[in-house]
């Protein structure tokens, strides 16, 4: 039996092609104000917190902090449905956004504040971050 494939973005929209193209090179971006240098994500093509330029591409370390998490155990969509059970959750990445993504590993021993970086699941045109545990040095 052949898996199910997993639901991916379109690569035409143009608020976001850049972000998931860049994946493609397991480059996790995000996009700074040019004017007051606050962190813009999701990905736009306007500024919106002065309304003027468009937001500047930077690109993250991938490194995060579990904001919050639940474990799917149940899933309509047949991709989805064969990897449960999974974890997703936000992350707050250190460069100051808080990204919604999967959260690889075992789904029940991820816990709120715990650190993580962002791995890829390659796909052919663009790759998809999965955050994955990692122990922090800070602590």
């Amino acid at each position: 039996m052949t898996q199910p494939a997993r639901p991916l973005p379109s690569l035409d929209e143009p608020d976001t092609a850049h972000f998931w193209r860049a994946t493609r090179e397991h480059r996790l971006l995000y996009q700074a104000d040019p004017e007051t240098g606050d962190t813009v994500y999701f990905p736009r093509r306007h500024g919106v917190h002065t309304l003027g330029a468009a937001p500047r591409w930077r690109e993250s370390a991938g490194l995060g902090t579990v904001y919050t998490v639940t474990v799917i155990r149940q899933h309509g969509h047949p991709y989805f449905r064969s990897r449960t059970p999974y974890a997703v959750g936000f992350v707050d990445l250190d460069e100051g956004f808080r990204m919604l993504a999967e959260i690889g590993g075992d789904p029940d021993a991820v816990r709120v504040g715990q650190r993580v970086r962002v791995g890829w699941e390659d796909h052919e045109d663009l790759s998809v971050p999965i955050f994955q545990a990692v122990e922090d040095s800070r602590r």
